[in-house]
């Protein structure tokens, strides 16, 4: 992952999981480094807010976004209607966890969670691809970012971006996982030619049921104060100049304006694609032993909101919709895209975007309040522990005999199904061979009923058959053999005997080969009378020649 290094700034590079790479260079002793997040820790929070929007084009939202004290998320889905969804969601739903207040404070620890997580994501998309073939090819980009210790931990993997302001300075945070970013990488096109490239949309790596690389790259960076994050889908970054987006989170101070300016900015210059964007701000607290931090309800925006039920147990505390985006659509192609999305909501509410926000209390205390409702997330599990509390944490024992059981119960389902389909597919082998052994019955059957005339060593052969083989087996066999001489016959019945005369019976042939017998007795009768005669004529000649011999003598 590419990274921009900042003026005197202290950063350390960790050995986690996943890939972790150096963001600038180590400069003090890792004891102040210590010391130093500490102190961060005591006084920094995070703060975020998220604005997610369909577009103009598009009819469906396949973004899916987070935003909370603990975590800030961005995922663009592909693979078509349903599957960018799905695999966006699932995304979500996995990195949720590392919002809980329970988590640890650990930078090692958080990083390896966040790397685990997108894994086991990824796992639960190419497992629900296998089960539900209508979504296969399904993927999602991650951008996920997190503060701990007094240090941002950032994950990557897609061309979502993340960039961070700090001293009203922008700096990119990710690396595209593109095919125009290995081009530009490599030499081949400018950023300008970029912009504008026919494959500018393919990602070279994702999370999804691809034959690629699903591991994210894991970055840290030591937090500052007034540090601003923006994560958002190419639907944004692909039509704003960085200039712009710095002129933007520089000038407008609050969060959610901040983030509605984005979008709104993002569709009036021509963006085609979902539009989100996802702000994060670390803040400084005036008093860091105060028990009366300010704390805010995580926001789910775009696809993922469509079931918060779900994310609010994994979190454990209540979540909300995300903003809508509030300026009006007065552009010709805005009005359209919105009659066409009110329309696709009037015949599928349960598709379409959420226009209020809305709250949701996790299950334990739906069900104080009679509101229950068990969400059934069809890809990561959700323990409920003994304590009442619910986890989703990978790390969690519970959790991880949960997706053993759930791994246990996949295969048993899967090498029943296999076994089944071998039954199947012996069974329909069978099937067929007893098929083409009854239709090469019934053709070799009705094959000696017919008769054919043919050649043999130069005799007239009667065969019953037909004149014809099946992969090298012959139809016909000789049944009578004849004194007729092929070599006696003239060139058009050698011609027919060659192909085969058929007839359909015994009798029928006997009646033609005696007709052949006739013919060539006649055309031998016809060739000893032609030969006799030219015998006479040869006499006749030869005593008219002895004759005029013998009136020449006497005249002598």
């Amino acid at each position: 992952m590419k990274q921009i290094n900042s003026n005197n700034e202290e950063e350390i590079q960790t050995a986690v999981t996943g890939q972790i790479e150096k963001i600038s260079s180590i400069t003090d002793k890792n004891d102040i480094k210590e010391n130093r997040a500490n102190s961060v820790e005591k006084i920094l929070f995070m703060y975020a807010t998220a604005v997610s929007d369909v577009g103009t084009v598009r009819s469906n939202n396949q973004d899916s976004a987070f935003a909370g004290e603990h975590l800030a998320a961005i995922c663009d889905g592909m693979g078509g209607h349903a599957g960018g969804d799905t695999a966006s969601t699932i995304a979500i739903r996995s990195l949720a966890h590392i919002e809980q207040d329970s988590r640890p404070h650990d930078v090692k620890t958080v990083s390896s969670m966040m790397e685990t997580s997108i894994m086991a994501a990824h796992d639960a998309i190419v497992g629900k691809a296998k089960r539900e073939r209508r979504l296969a090819g399904m993927g999602t980009t991650v951008t996920a970012v997190t503060l701990v210790r007094g240090y941002w931990v950032l994950a990557h993997l897609g061309d979502s971006r993340a960039y961070l302001l700090r001293d009203n300075h922008l700096m990119r945070m990710t690396t595209d996982h593109s095919y125009v970013q290995h081009l530009i990488d490599t030499g081949h096109i400018t950023p300008e030619e970029a912009r504008n490239h026919p494959q500018r949309n393919v990602v070279m790596r994702v999370l999804g049921d691809f034959d690629i690389d699903p591991r994210p790259d894991i970055a840290l960076r030591s937090a500052h104060p007034s540090d601003r994050w923006l994560l958002c889908s190419d639907g944004l970054c692909g039509v704003l100049e960085d200039s712009t987006i710095q002129d933007v989170m520089s000038s407008i101070s609050n969060q959610e304006e901040c983030a509605q300016k984005l979008v709104s900015m993002a569709l009036r210059a021509g963006s085609t694609d979902n539009v989100t964007a996802v702000i994060a701000d670390a803040t400084l607290a005036l008093d860091a032993d105060a028990f009366d931090l300010p704390h805010q309800t995580p926001l789910i925006g775009g696809a993922a909101s469509k079931d918060l039920e779900s994310i609010a147990d994994i979190v454990n505390k209540a979540v909300a919709s995300a903003p809508a985006l509030r300026e009006d659509k007065n552009s010709p192609a805005q009005r359209a895209a919105a009659l066409a999305q009110d329309d696709d909501n009037s015949k599928n509410p349960d598709e379409g975007t959420i226009s209020i926000t809305r709250i949701v209390q996790p299950s334990h205390i739906r069900e104080e309040v009679g509101e229950l409702h068990t969400p059934d997330t069809n890809e990561i599990p959700i323990v409920k522990k003994k304590n009442g509390k619910v986890s989703t944490d990978p790390h969690d024992p519970d959790v991880a005999r949960a997706v053993k059981h759930e791994q246990d119960e996949a295969h048993r389902a899967h090498s029943l199904r296999r076994r089944w389909t071998r039954i199947g597919i012996s069974l329909g082998i069978l099937l067929v061979l007893f098929v083409i052994s009854g239709v090469g019955y019934g053709v070799y059957a009705w094959t000696q009923t017919q008769y054919y005339i043919g050649k043999d060593s130069n005799k007239v052969v009667i065969y019953q058959g037909v004149p014809t083989n099946i992969f090298g087996i012959a139809l016909s066999h000789k049944v009578e053999s004849t004194d007729i001489s092929v070599n006696k016959l003239d060139k058009s019945w050698q011609d027919q005997l060659k192909e085969g005369i058929s007839f359909g019976s015994l009798v029928e042939a006997r009646g033609h080969a005696s007709l052949i017998r006739r013919e060539m007795r006649a055309r031998e009768q016809e060739k000893l009378n032609e030969q006799n005669q030219k015998k006479l004529e040869n006499k006749i000649n030869k005593n008219k020649d002895n004759a005029k011999q013998g009136g020449k003598t006497s005249s002598i």
